[in-house]
Parts: C-alpha cells; structure tokens; sequence
C-alpha cells in the first residue's frame, strides 16, 4: 500500500487508508539543510506540549497532579492497602521500565505488591491472571489491557468486586474515567508519532520513499503514534508513503516479514517507522540481511537494541522515548489515592515524548532510566 500526501489533508488520508496510491519518487539518504531547518522548528514547537487526548476526548493532565501530600502519604502507609499488576506484555524496555516505577512507588507508600503478571499479548492469558490477582483481594489493579474490547468483561468483574483500575496507555471498551476507572496513564502518542515523523522526513532529506510498520488493531494509543507520524510526513510533499500492518504477538518477527516484503517490492525505500521499538528491531533485521544498512529507521520507544543501533549511527536516526517509570509512579499514585477516597483525581494523566537522536542518547538514557547507560551502550557509542 502506498500514499502520497503532496494534496490531501489527514482525514481524506486516512478514509482512503485501504486505496491510496501515488506516485513513487525516488529516495534520498542525506539530510538537506532547508529540511533539517523546518524540523527543527517543528520539534522545537513541541517540546512543552501535548497534543492528544484520551478514549474519550478528555484532554490530559500533569504529572503534578498526581502528587500526594505528607499527611495523605501517611494516611495511606497506615492502610496497609494491596495492590496488582496485570501487564499486557514484560518483552520491553517501557513495560520493565514502567513496573520498575510502580514497584518504587508502592514501597514509598507501603503498598504490597500481591503480583505481576504477563500476558504475553493474549487476553484470554490475562483475563486469567486478573482472577488469580483478584483472589489476593488487591485494593486495586494497574493494568495495559491487551485488547480493548476482549477484555471488557475481565475488568468489569474487578469494579463489580469493589477494586479499583488505573490504567496504562489504554482503557477497556466502554469504560468511563471516573466512573468505571480511576484514571488513564499514558505517553503523548500522537506527539510521539510527530516526533519520529519528523525525525524521518530529515533523515531522508524530505523526499523519497518511506515505510511505515504500523499496529493493525483496534489500539487506540498506537493508532495515535501512527496518526501523528502521517500528520508529519504529510508535510513533505516528496515523501511517498508505503504501510503494512502488523498484528503479533511476535511484533518483532511479523515487522522483519513486513519490511522485507516492503524492500522486495519497492527497493528504493530510503526509510521506515517502526511503531514501538520491537517492529523496529524486525525492521532493522530485515534491513540487515538485504544488506541496506544505508536504511534509516525511527520509532517510538527506547529499548536497548535500538538505542545501541543508534550509538552506533546505523539504522535508527531519531526516536521518541517514554519516561515510563515516572508513569508507574503516578499510576501508583492514583490507584492509593482512590482507595483513600480522594476526589477530584485526573481521568488522564500524559507525559510529553523524550525527542532522542544520536548527540542526546546518552544523556536521555539517563533521563528517562534514572542511571547511567549500560555498558553494551556507553560502549557503542561513536561520536
């Protein structure tokens, strides 16, 4: 599937998602100055800024906003309270990162954690774990729901019992904040998408063919990511746009099996766009054995792999990070302060994207881990 955005706005891209077609142009690997100028402003314009919203069109709030009070820290340390954790998925870095932050939190505010589980992207898995989490008698759950829909009824058992939810980066399918959840976590995912959009368009120098490995499901956090890097590459009128979908759980496996599918039929793609950080991981795998290391990659996410291609200037140019562990910790935030009986609470709390490239990877490692970079990183690194 390909697409041009020389005339069209986002929505008539995106009615015609399934059809479009254009012309193909031919690709370039070096940045042009012009290119790099209209970037920068573009990134620069978002830093401070959040752009997307919730399920529901609520617009989000601040970290801040979360915070808790001594005397309410105190109150909740004395309620001895229990808490779970029902996790899509433990294969990446923002999933590790992000209950790594829940588990900190909790300790602060002497939370038992009753358990962690992972689902490995099967809502049938995870709508087991929530009865087993739920037979702990947690006070509530933190949890990614692998399908929106599919999963409805596992957490509706859970409110129906008296526990609270807070969820991360997605909420079951006709569920309201404030009524059938505490709140919704989440990154800005369409700042994200923006970002890596950008980040590519340069990369490229603004003209050429580009592949986009996008999320080929009713998830409306990753259709954000995929929306917004449209919305960037749509500004380019010499870029040309080829998507495949994929669908998991092997998102790794089915993006290598995509973007060689993508090389096979248009050879001149000079870039791609993974929509987490393991698509990227098949793209680059992909990318590698047809021998085009002169490929540019970037994505939304910042695992090791991909953050040591980009130490080592090969394939991925730019991405868009997530400070996840700080999600945890307002997620843990929430969930005790609803037990509390605290009001007013935030349905949606959001975090602006971390923009990475190569002259700022070490130092927002640090940010968005809270330690130094590892050593297969600091030792890739090539200035």
């Amino acid at each position: 599937m390909k697409r041009t955005f020389r005339f069209a706005v986002l929505a008539v891209a995106i009615a015609v998602m399934s059809t479009g077609c254009a012309t193909v142009t031919h690709s370039s690997s070096s940045e042009d100055p012009a290119v790099s100028a209209k970037v920068e402003t573009a990134l620069k314009a978002l830093k401070g800024t959040v752009q997307g919203t919730d399920p529901n069109g609520v617009k989000p709030s601040s970290f801040d906003e979360t915070e808790l009070s001594d005397d309410e820290i105190t109150q909740i340390q004395a309620l001895k309270l229990k808490a779970g954790v029902a996790m899509h998925s433990m294969s990446d870095a923002w999933s590790v990162q992000l209950v790594a932050g829940l588990k900190a939190e909790f300790e602060k505010l002497g939370i038992k954690l009753v358990g962690v589980t992972d689902a490995e992207n099967d809502p049938a898995k995870q709508s087991t774990q929530i009865e087993t989490l739920m037979a702990a008698k947690p006070d509530f759950i933190v949890s990614l729901p692998t399908d929106a829909v599919a999963m409805a009824d596992a957490y509706r058992k859970a409110t129906d019992a008296g526990v609270k939810l807070v969820f991360s980066t997605l909420v079951p399918k006709g569920f309201v904040g404030g009524k059938d959840y505490v709140s919704m976590v989440s990154d800005d995912r369409f700042s994200g998408g923006l970002v890596s959009g950008y980040q590519l368009a340069q990369a490229i120098g603004g003209k050429g063919e580009v592949g986009v490995i996008f999320h080929d499901a009713d998830n409306f956090t990753t259709k954000q990511s995929y929306l917004g890097v449209l919305q960037a590459l749509k500004e380019f009128p010499e870029i040309t746009v080829f998507e495949q979908g994929v669908v998991g759980p092997d998102f790794a496996g089915d993006a290598q099996a995509a973007t060689n599918a993508l090389l096979t039929k248009h050879p001149n793609l000079a870039g791609a766009w993974g929509v987490w950080d393991l698509p990227a991981e098949g793209i680059m795998a992909a990318a590698r054995a047809a021998g085009r290391q002169d490929l540019k990659v970037t994505t939304i996410g910042f695992g090791q792999n991909v953050a040591v291609s980009m130490g080592k200037k090969e394939f991925i140019t730019g991405l868009s990070a997530v400070d996840s562990f700080s999600e945890g910790g307002a997620e843990a935030r929430l969930g005790a302060a609803a037990v509390l009986g605290k009001t007013g609470l935030p349905v949606f709390v959001a975090s602006q994207p971390v923009q990475v490239s190569h002259a700022t990877l070490l130092d927002s490692w640090k940010s968005v881990y809270h330690e130094d970079a590892p050593a297969p990183l600091s030792s890739a690194f090539s200035k």
